[in-house]
């Protein structure tokens, strides 16, 4: 998860990523529904139900130019929000050694906010870095993602932190 205003450094080293992986990488991205199901039955969310949340997952699409190609023809954005909580395998993004330093979110992080938008399969979160990486691991990345350095180097990152990447390429 990218955190701060990329330098040069980063993004020669995503270029560099991506150049050795994007002709080795297959399209393996799943929808926000499968993305949905997957946080469902790892972790205890509480759904939230409120206007403003939801507004913000729906609008990040609808203004992204990027995101919005990924709604299907003529379909309209379904945000779900949720909080994820610390009970069960969830409390693993709450222990001292995985939560994110406070520099980055300015304060302790007591609730990790989920948004999920099921048509595109946009996901938002604030409060864990592991949690977003451990979803872009899952997503996977389409067609048009593969020909982004940025967003295939991020994946790849993420699939290294979980000791995945050999479940979709060969070193």
């Amino acid at each position: 998860m990218i955190t701060r205003e990329p330098t040069n450094e980063m993004l020669e080293e995503w270029k560099s990523i991506w150049e050795k992986y994007k002709d080795v990488l297959k399209p393996n991205r799943k929808n926000g529904e499968e993305v949905l199901s997957y946080l469902q039955s790892h972790y205890t969310l509480t759904e939230i139900y409120d206007e403003n949340a939801l507004s913000v997952i729906s609008e990040t699409v609808k203004m992204n130019g990027y995101l919005s190609e990924k709604l299907q023809d003529g379909s309209t954005t379904i945000p779900r929000v949720f909080y994820l909580e610390n009970a069960k395998n969830g409390r693993k993004f709450y222990i001292p050694e995985n939560k994110d330093d406070t520099d980055l979110l300015g304060d302790e992080i007591t609730k990790i906010f989920v948004g999920v938008e099921l048509s595109s399969g946009y996901y938002h979160v604030e409060g864990s870095t592991m949690l977003w990486d451990e979803l872009s691991a899952f997503q996977g990345v389409d067609a048009k993602d593969l020909q982004n350095y940025v967003i295939t180097a991020e994946y790849i990152n993420s699939l290294k932190r979980f000791g995945k990447l050999d479940t979709v390429v060969s070193e």
